[in-house]
């Protein structure tokens, strides 16, 4: 088998990471947004965008400059872009990069340097996992060629926006990894970081947390990396009636605090031990720590949202833990919610949830 160094190094793979022209200066810095380093990662607050998220037949869309607009205009200072490699590659040919749809995210990066909100560049797929379906053809906990594709993809990027500061750009390797062993984990977001940083040695690299980003991984302390963690608990809330969840359709409507009968299952004080508190101790370890997707699920009751968004926000703000919405536009966010329970206010032309808006405002 091709070694992963020769993989990365071949002609084709070259070609893969060829230059590009970004309209960006070299080194640009990133006045008015926050320094960001691995050890100290800033209080961002912002949202997901899912214009790639999944590829579609049709062709992806470019991401939307007015949703950076009203982003930046109510006052936050982040997006996270989770991504699948099928919009740009192959799992046939994974060594072919579409320009057209790279292009789509070098847009994107230009548009944070423009409203001064920070990139964060995340495979959602990524050759060889998704936590979600359709199942990749080979696995990348298990098979060295997934691996080497992962890190290709990942060595692109690299090169792609090299000299951009890590104040404005930074990269989050996998989405959510499953349960699976930590020195398995460990291996591959070692190898991802070796092929990132063989192309841009200080580009900031964000893990998430092992077991859907629950937990966090204290072993990758000496990598120099932040780590990512969620904020989806309780399920019952956060995925009420979720076509993709079986079984939520048959959930109790939810409460806050989350009660089974008259006994409490879940409240502020079960989160702060258990979602909270580890998480703290791994920042006193000298990692950063940033929860990269929260929210809840537009069939939950809005007021049982509302109270229960209130002391998550509460609970990352007395941590300094900064977050970002599922979603921005979305049956989780803020705009185009689709909820039956909301009096939407009219902004842009778009349905805003003006009482979930202020709440993450002041959050």
């Amino acid at each position: 088998m091709i070694t992963r160094r020769k993989f990365i190094s071949s002609t084709a793979g070259l070609a893969a990471v060829a230059a590009i022209d970004l309209q960006i200066p070299s080194r640009l810095s990133a006045a008015g947004l926050p320094h960001a380093t691995a050890k100290n990662l800033p209080r961002w607050r912002g949202f997901n965008l899912l214009e790639k998220f999944t590829q579609r037949p049709e062709g992806n869309p470019p991401f939307a400059a007015e949703d950076f607009e009203m982003i930046a205009g109510f006052g936050f200072n982040f997006v996270r872009l989770p991504m699948s490699y099928l919009c740009w590659s192959d799992p046939q040919d994974w060594l072919k990069f579409r320009e057209p749809e790279l292009k789509h995210v070098d847009a994107a990066v230009e548009l944070g340097l423009k409203h001064g909100i920070h990139v964060n560049i995340n495979f959602h797929r990524g050759p060889g996992y998704c936590v979600n379906p359709p199942k990749e053809p080979l696995d990348l906990w298990k098979d060295e060629k997934a691996l080497e594709a992962c890190c290709l993809h990942w060595a692109h990027f690299a090169k792609r926006y090299k000299g951009i500061s890590n104040d404005r750009v930074s990269f989050d390797l996998l989405n959510e990894p499953p349960n699976i062993p930590d020195a398995t984990y460990e291996r591959v977001v070692r190898e991802l970081v070796r092929a990132i940083r063989a192309e841009d040695s200080g580009r900031l690299v964000i893990a998430d947390g092992l077991r859907w980003g629950l937990d966090p991984l204290p072993r990758l302390a000496d990598l120099g990396i932040g780590q990512s963690t969620r904020g989806y608990e309780p399920m019952h809330i956060t995925h009420y009636k979720a076509s993709w969840v079986s079984g939520s359709d048959k959930w109790a409507e939810p409460t806050w605090p989350l009660k089974e009968g008259d006994r409490v299952v879940c409240d502020r004080e079960k989160l702060q031990r258990e979602r909270i508190a580890p998480w703290k101790e791994l920042r006193a370890k000298g990692v950063g720590v940033h929860v990269g997707e929260w929210g809840a699920f537009n069939k939950t009751p809005h007021h049982v949202t509302l109270a229960w968004m209130k002391d998550f926000l509460a609970l990352w703000k007395e941590a300094n833990f900064g977050w970002a919405l599922w979603n921005f536009r979305g049956s989780f966010g803020v705009m185009e919610s689709d909820r039956s329970d909301v009096a939407y206010e009219t902004h842009r032309g778009h349905k805003l949830d003006r009482k979930m808006m202020d709440l993450l405002q002041n959050g």
